[in-house]
Formats: structure tokens, C-alpha cells, sequence
């Protein structure tokens, strides 16, 4: 074991600060890191991808091409750049053409890009092979990750009404103890979507534990099978949320795995990957060379500590900072130095309570988050959970946050057992909370579904693990027979001409347009101003100046109105002042939770006024159309 090397993947410029921090990290921050990452030694670096692309635009206005371009330079290759693709779906929410995956691939790769980590939510392979193809061929590294989830626990049977007295018992029928439901998710489940993926050109294998769910006990036995199956380098990605991934790491190192994710301290542990440092000291004890620069990880850490002042206002987690470390420096107190001997001791005698127990002692001596039960239980990923709980808060419903938290599993399971990954944990955790909604207002389940829940279960975004039943699929997509999604019927996005812009067009670029194609109402917002910068800059010296008019007071509402089922984002208007409406008639599109969902009339009538613009952010039930 004394040769042996580890390779790190971190995380911290992007998985680590999605899980924590729910993506905000502007590129002021990152350009004061980027110096430091030079000489760290990283095998791979992840940038990019995942919901930088959506985040970067949405909530900091800034450029994801210009944040990857940023980071390559800077690197001068001293580590690979990766991102995160959703295969088909890249980093948007739907399926796209092989035209728009390679426009993008080529793109990214033109940009700087070196490995592109490509996973399906559902595990399809057929969402993954052309991806992997298209990277190989642009020169870059496919990564082919198989995303690990659970079988859904088993529901305890309905105790009966009256039990049965001693005779019955006695004499009686005894009761059939119902069948258990199949196993799906076994080791032999993952290794062969590993191997079909190195069947395709992947050139590593990432196990990909997005929740954290992969016990120590279940890597113990998965890694072995993993490393025999395939004959290119295996990577391990986790989370700590549920408890499990520092103890869960240090058992896939003992079997073998080749490269570890991790972050680096600050952005560490809790609901994102485990710190590097907790690693490191695992390493040096096992006798293997972790392949990273420690003290230029120090220097990375010294800044990393001020970069989450910085987020406090997206920090889960803000009142209760982890004890500064250092593990080239600082010298464990002894009881704390034997449990990571203990944790070790334990790992190999496959002890997971031992394990469990001595991890868990670490991570609470040095102050991080404990295990997160609820996230455990319904088994959701981190990222997912922060995603929900900041959501939830814009919302004015941080209430509802238990009640939509139980309901995932029923959702997941009514929608074929999908994993949860994006964008599947964001579609079934967005409509998790609308059922949540839905029993607080007293309405059916399901009564709004979104537009991507509804394509979900239609089959549109690929076969789910387990087949939906027919009848829901009936309710919510209106047929019960599988559709996949029809790339021959995919159009591309306008390009307008902005007359009021000087008859500029919306995307200057390809790479603009790019980003029109995959995340278009995002995009929409971020090119316009844009473009109203650039306006604005050649009209400020010959503007004339124009007084203002005094505000016309908004006439009052005095109709019927259509209102929003829950805070959100207008995408499109799909009616005018003047047209005759029929009830179940299509009147708009608004985005909720990343979701955009169709808002239909419920009555026939005739529109008297739009109370709202495209863009313009909506609260739950504010009036959106009035009918005369």
C-alpha cells in the first residue's frame, strides 16, 4: 500500500459552493483564488457546469463563458478543468438535439475545458453514449458518471381495524406476509452502467453519490466490483450530508478507488463533499501519497475562510464555523489523533457502526454539521435540499420545508423511482412542494404540475428505472403509453432584433446564443441588459434630457382574476386584452422553483387587462389577468 497514489477532483469553485452556498460565489472571489490553485497540485479542478451556468446569469449577472475562459487561463493547465453535464440535458431542463450538444461541447472545450463529467438522472444510457462520443472526438476527457440511489423503503402493512382474538389467531388463515418489492439498485445495477459507459469511450468512471447515500457498508461491497469491472480510473463523488461521507470515502480509498472529490475545509462537509484535509490525515496514516500540495491548499484555505464571510447571507450554516485546521501544522490533541486510527481499524474489520461512531467524533471535534436526519430519510441530495430551503424562504412558505421534504419519496416513487440528481431532484423537489401547497389549500394532489414533471413522467426525458404506471401517467400527461422526447420537433430559440436597441440582436455571438438555447428565459434577462448597457453607453452623451410625468394612479381590479398558485417568474404571455377565453384555455407561463409550469383559465370569459409583463417577478396569489 506504501506506492500507492490518490488523485483529488476539487470541488470547492463549484460543487462545493452550490451545496453550501447555493452557487452565489461571484467571480470577484474566485479571481482571489485562482493565483493560489496554481501550484495545489490538483488532478482536476471542477469550474464549471451544474447550475453554474443558470446561477452565474440568474442571480450575479455575470458571464458562465467568461468565468470558465477566467479560470483556464489562470490555471495554464496545471490541472484538468471539469464540469458537470446533464448528458442530453446539459445544464438546461430539457432534452436537446445532437446539434445543440456538440455546438455546446465544442464550445466549452474552445473555452478551456477539459473534462466533462456526463451523467443521466435516469440512468439511461442512451442519454449518455452520443455525449460521450462528442467529447472524445473535440478532444476532450468523458467522464462517464452512474448516478447511485436507493431502493425506496419498504411501507409497513396497515395494521387491521380489530385484531383477531386467540381462537382466529389459533384456528384461523394465517394472514400472507406480502412479497418484498425487487431490488433495482444492486451492485450488479451500477457495475453495469459503469461498464456500458467504458463500452462507450468513457475514459474515467465516476461513481456519483449526489445525496450521500452510499453507506460504508454498501462501498465496501460496490468499489471492489467497480475496479474489477472496469479498466480505467474510478472516481468517488459524496456528500456528508445524511452522516455518511467521510467514513464512506475512507473505505472506498482502502478498496482502491483512484480519485477522491473533495473540498478544501471552509467549503467542506456538512451538505457538500469531505474536506481534504480529514483526507489527508487518513492518508498519511494509511501510508498513501494523496497527490496534492498541502501547503498551497493552506494558502487556498487562509482565503477560503473570508470568501464564506462573504456568503454568510447564503450559509446554512453561518453560526456555527468549523474550527480552523491545519494538518501540516497543527497537532491533534491524542483522543482525537486515535479515532481516526479507530475509524481506520474499523473500516477494514467492515465494523460500520464502529466507523459511523469514530467519524461522526471527528467531524463533531472540529465543529462541523452533524448528520442531517431529515435529508437522510428522504433521501435527497444536499445541493437539492439548500436549493429548497432558499426557494421556499422567497417564497414566504418556509413552513411547508417538513411537510415537502416527506413528501419526496411519494413523489419520486409515482414518477418511476428516479434517482435524484439534477435536473430530476429539482423537478420532483419543485413539485414535492406544490403537493405541499396543494394539501394546505385543500386541493388533489398534483392539481399544478410543471411542465417538466408532466415531461418527466410522459417519458420525454427517458426511460425511469422502474416503469410509471400507466394510470398516472394518464393524469398527469393526459396518456398512459410512454413518448419519448421528439428531437426532430426541437426549434430553435428567436434571435430578435431589439428595435428599441439600436437593431441590435439579443445574442451577439454563438456563444450567446448557446446559452439562449439551453437556459432561455435566464438568458433572455442576462443578454437584454446586456445589451441595454451597451445601448445606454453610446446614447448617455447625446440623450436629451426628458422631464418625468407624474405617475398615473393603476386603475383599481373590480373583475375576476387569474391569480399565481405560488410566487415566481412571468415567461410568457400567451393572451391580450380583448380575446374570448375558454375554461382550461392557456393563459401564461410562469417559472417557479426553476420549473416553468402552464397557468390555465378557470372560466370562459373575456380578458379586460394583463396585470403583469414578461420577466416580472409574481408572489403567490397576486393577480395576474383580469377578465371583464
Amino acid at each position: 500500500m506504501a506506492n500507492r497514489k490518490l488523485k483529488i477532483r476539487d470541488l470547492t469553485l463549484r460543487d462545493g459552493q452550490q451545496s453550501l452556498f447555493a452557487t452565489r460565489m461571484p467571480q470577484a472571489c474566485i479571481d482571489r483564488l485562482l493565483p493560489l490553485y496554481e501550484g495545489a497540485n490538483f488532478y482536476i479542478m471542477e469550474v464549471w457546469g451544474g447550475a453554474v451556468p443558470d446561477s452565474v446569469m440568474r442571480y450575479l449577472d455575470e458571464s458562465p463563458w467568461e468565468r470558465l475562459r477566467i479560470c483556464s487561463k489562470a490555471m495554464k493547465g496545471h490541472s484538468l478543468l471539469s464540469a458537470l453535464s446533464r448528458g442530453r440535458n446539459l445544464f438546461g431542463y430539457v432534452p436537446y438535439p445532437d446539434s445543440v450538444l456538440e455546438g455546446f461541447y465544442k464550445e466549452a472545450i474552445n473555452n478551456g475545458l477539459n473534462v466533462m463529467r456526463i451523467f443521466d438522472a435516469l440512468n439511461d444510457l442512451d442519454n449518455v453514449k452520443e455525449s460521450i462520443r462528442m467529447i472524445n472526438e473535440l478532444g476532450g476527457i468523458a467522464d462517464g458518471a452512474v448516478c447511485y440511489t436507493v431502493d425506496p423503503k419498504e411501507e409497513a402493512p396497515a395494521e387491521p381495524a380489530e385484531k383477531p382474538g386467540f381462537f382466529a389467531r389459533l384456528f384461523g388463515k394465517k394472514a400472507e406476509v406480502p412479497a418484498a418489492p425487487e431490488k433495482i439498485f444492486t451492485d450488479e445495477y451500477f457495475v453495469s452502467k459503469a461498464k456500458a459507459m467504458e463500452g462507450f469511450g468513457a475514459k474515467i468512471i465516476t461513481l456519483k453519490d449526489m445525496a450521500g447515500l452510499v453507506n460504508p457498508a454498501r462501498i465496501a461491497s460496490l468499489m471492489p466490483k467497480l475496479k474489477a469491472a472496469v479498466n480505467v480510473p474510478v472516481d468517488f463523488h459524496t456528500h456528508c450530508t445524511p452522516g455518511y461521507g467521510l467514513a464512506s470515502s475512507l473505505v472506498a480509498i482502502i478498496n482502491g478507488v483512484d480519485i477522491l472529490d473533495t473540498n478544501i475545509w471552509w467549503f467542506g462537509e456538512g451538505s457538500a463533499a469531505p474536506a481534504i484535509e480529514l483526507i489527508y490525515i487518513f492518508c498519511q496514516k494509511l501510508g498513501i501519497e494523496l497527490e496534492a500540495n498541502m501547503e498551497a491548499v493552506g494558502k487556498i484555505r487562509n482565503e477560503l475562510y473570508d470568501v464564506r464571510k462573504q456568503l454568510a447571507a447564503f450559509d446554512l450554516n453561518k453560526d456555527h464555523f468549523p474550527k480552523a485546521f491545519d494538518p501540516l501544522a497543527d497537532k491533534l490533541p491524542a483522543e482525537i489523533d486515535a479515532l481516526f486510527d479507530r475509524a481506520i481499524a474499523a473500516a477494514k474489520a467492515n465494523d460500520e457502526e464502529s466507523l459511523l461512531a469514530a467519524c461522526h467524533a471527528i467531524e463533531d471535534y472540529f465543529g462541523f454539521p452533524k448528520p442531517n436526519l431529515l435529508v437522510k430519510d428522504a433521501e435527497v441530495p444536499g445541493g437539492m435540499y439548500s436549493n429548497m430551503v432558499a426557494q421556499l424562504k422567497a417564497l414566504g412558505a418556509s413552513d411547508l420545508l417538513d411537510d415537502a421534504m416527506r413528501l419526496i419519496p411519494k413523489v419520486r416513487r409515482d414518477a418511476g423511482l428516479v434517482p435524484l440528481v439534477t435536473p430530476t431532484s429539482q423537478i420532483v423537489g419543485s413539485q414535492a412542494v406544490s403537493v405541499a401547497l396543494d394539501r394546505k389549500k385543500g386541493n388533489p394532489d398534483y392539481s399544478n404540475p410543471s411542465n417538466q414533471f408532466i415531461s418527466l413522467v410522459k417519458g420525454e426525458y427517458g426511460h425511469t428505472p422502474v416503469a410509471v404506471d400507466p394510470a398516472f401517467r394518464e393524469k398527469i400527461a393526459g396518456t398512459p403509453v410512454e413518448t419519448p422526447y421528439d428531437v426532430t420537433k426541437y426549434k430553435k430559440p428567436e434571435n430578435p432584433v431589439l428595435e428599441d436597441m439600436g437593431g441590435v440582436k439579443l445574442a451577439s455571438n454563438q456563444e450567446e446564443y448557446l446559452l439562449l438555447e439551453l437556459l432561455p428565459t435566464v438568458a433572455n434577462g442576462f443578454l437584454r441588459k446586456r445589451r441595454a448597457e451597451e445601448w445606454e453607453k453610446t446614447q448617455a452623451a447625446a440623450a436629451p434630457k426628458v422631464e418625468e410625468k407624474p405617475a398615473v394612479e393603476a386603475e383599481p381590479v373590480t373583475g375576476p382574476t387569474l391569480n399565481a398558485p405560488m410566487g415566481g417568474r412571468i415567461v410568457e404571455i400567451k393572451v391580450k386584452p380583448g380575446d374570448k377565453i375558454k375554461f382550461g384555455q392557456t393563459m401564461l407561463v410562469y417559472e417557479a422553483m426553476k420549473m416553468e409550469n402552464d397557468l390555465s383559465s378557470e372560466i370562459d370569459g373575456t380578458v379586460k387587462r394583463i396585470l403583469v409583463a414578461p420577466d416580472q417577478v409574481v408572489a403567490t396569489d397576486q393577480a395576474l389577468i383580469e377578465y371583464e
